[in-house]
């Protein structure tokens, strides 16, 4: 059953919006992918999602702004790499525009080549099944074809806008 959209009343304003959705974790992604020339492209998205089981779906939200989000959707093909603890210089890494973010990214091809980058969590090999305009951001549906992880690695997470990892008990 699809809802009727909300009335068009303002919200909060952006920086108190930030700040109150701040407090809820996220793990920390890096989607990867290849250029028209083959060079390895990349950027950390901390909101994924797991979307669907039958078919296999993931989605993730790429800002509008993105230069990197063009490419990625040029090629088709993408790779959600769950970043582990310690990788904090790896997502700096790849939030920057420009330059090669790659330069000091231990990575290896996927199944679609696209980056996989070492030591991380998990990986998901996908391509894309569908984009949605969504505000100042894209929707961006993926359909798993390969996936694997790393049962012993701890995600890196972002809370109250500082890295963090988990803590055994």
């Amino acid at each position: 059953m699809l809802t009727k959209p909300s009335s068009q009343q303002p919200g909060p304003d952006t920086a108190r919006f930030r700040a109150v959705l701040g407090h809820f974790p996220s793990g920390i992604t890096a989607i990867t992918s290849r250029d028209a020339q083959g060079g390895p492209v990349g950027m950390t998205v901390a909101s994924f999602t797991s979307v669907s089981l039958t078919p296999p779906l993931v989605a993730f939200l790429p800002g509008k702004t993105s230069s990197t989000f063009p490419v990625i959707a040029e090629r088709g093909t993408f790779c959600v790499n769950v970043l582990a603890t310690g990788q904090e210089r790896i997502c700096r890494a790849l939030s920057v525009s420009g330059g090669d973010k790659f330069a000091e990214v231990p990575w290896r091809p996927g199944p679609h080549g696209d980056p996989v980058i070492d030591g991380v969590v998990a990986w998901i090999d996908c391509g894309i099944e569908a984009v949605h305009d969504a505000g100042d951001h894209y929707i961006v549906i993926g359909r798993v074809n390969d996936l694997d992880a790393d049962s012993t690695a701890s995600p890196l997470l972002f809370f109250r806008s500082r890295y963090n990892h988990l803590v055994s008990a």
